[in-house]
């Protein structure tokens, strides 16, 4: 990873900073999308500890349109390439709560700031070519169906279900990016990292959150679940390499459900993406 830049969000924490953190000690260069002042400063003082890169911090709150856009303007007038874009920021919510954009917030920070982000840095990382993108995705998607008349869950709001579908949109998306930018010398794929014992669904309450919270008593580490973002991230491997539209775990390709691969429905996630974005 000498010379390298990887951009990635959901770094001040969990899977995502062992991530950053592994990438920075391989040779690269990070930028860090964060909200949090005070974990961000954390985060970068351990990756400037760990290798000699000119890393760098964005903050933003990735749940609001606006400031997807100008986190990812900031950073594409800043860079001239991109090599790696890790799209890993996600949350689950117990209660539904809709953005000053009018978007549920699971679906605004889960989905809509990773197709922002890549729409707005595609030049950059097209600049670097070969290059990747990286969403974190999960196995919580298997079960789930999109229901286009309702992507903002305004109808029987549950939060699981409601993260497994915008997991379910993260596999969409990667894969409509991979027919989309065809030739470009771009790849995109999505990850499962397992089910990590994190921050992540620290704010559930209820039944399901004390359920969260003993499961996560047998949950794999954050250095195992940041394997997987890694090794997409850094391998030199044929099959990594020339690998696109592609769902792993565990350092291999995976098998997502019949509805993260449907092409219909990919290209319809687009579409809608793009007007509640504004970016048609």
């Amino acid at each position: 990873m000498q010379g390298k830049t990887v951009v990635i969000t959901g770094a001040t924490s969990g899977i995502g900073q062992i991530a950053a953190e592994k990438l920075a000690a391989l040779g690269a260069r990070i930028i860090v999308v964060a909200r949090d002042p005070k974990r961000g400063e954390v985060t970068m003082a351990t990756l400037r500890h760990l290798g000699p890169g000119n890393h760098s911090i964005y903050y933003a709150d990735l749940s609001r349109l606006k400031e997807m856009k100008r986190a990812a303007d900031e950073i594409a007038a800043a860079e001239p390439r991109i090599d790696v874009l890790i799209n890993n920021a996600g949350a689950m919510f117990s209660k539904r709560q809709v953005t000053e954009d009018g978007l549920e917030l699971t679906f605004a920070l889960n989905h809509m700031s990773y197709f922002v982000l890549a729409n707005r840095l595609y030049d950059r990382l097209r600049a670097a070519a070969p290059a990747r993108l990286i969403n974190t995705a999960s196995d919580a998607h298997r079960g789930k169906k999109l229901d286009f008349d309702d992507l903002q869950s305004a109808r029987n709001y549950k939060g699981f279900p409601v993260y497994g579908r915008s997991k379910l949109c993260n596999i969409l998306h990667a894969s409509e990016l991979s027919r989309r930018w065809t030739g470009s010398g771009v790849t995109a794929n999505s990850l499962h990292p397992g089910f990590v014992n994190t921050r992540f669904a620290g704010n559930v309450s209820g039944l399901f959150g004390m359920g969260i919270n003993l499961a996560k008593k047998f949950a794999l580490t954050p250095e195992q679940g940041a394997e997987t973002i890694v090794y997409l991230a850094s391998s030199h491997d044929e099959s990594v390499v020339k690998a696109s539209g592609l769902y792993f775990a565990k350092n291999k390709v995976a098998t997502p459900t019949k509805e993260a691969r449907d092409e219909d429905s990919a290209r319809r996630l687009w579409q809608e993406s793009e007007r509640l974005a504004g970016l048609a």
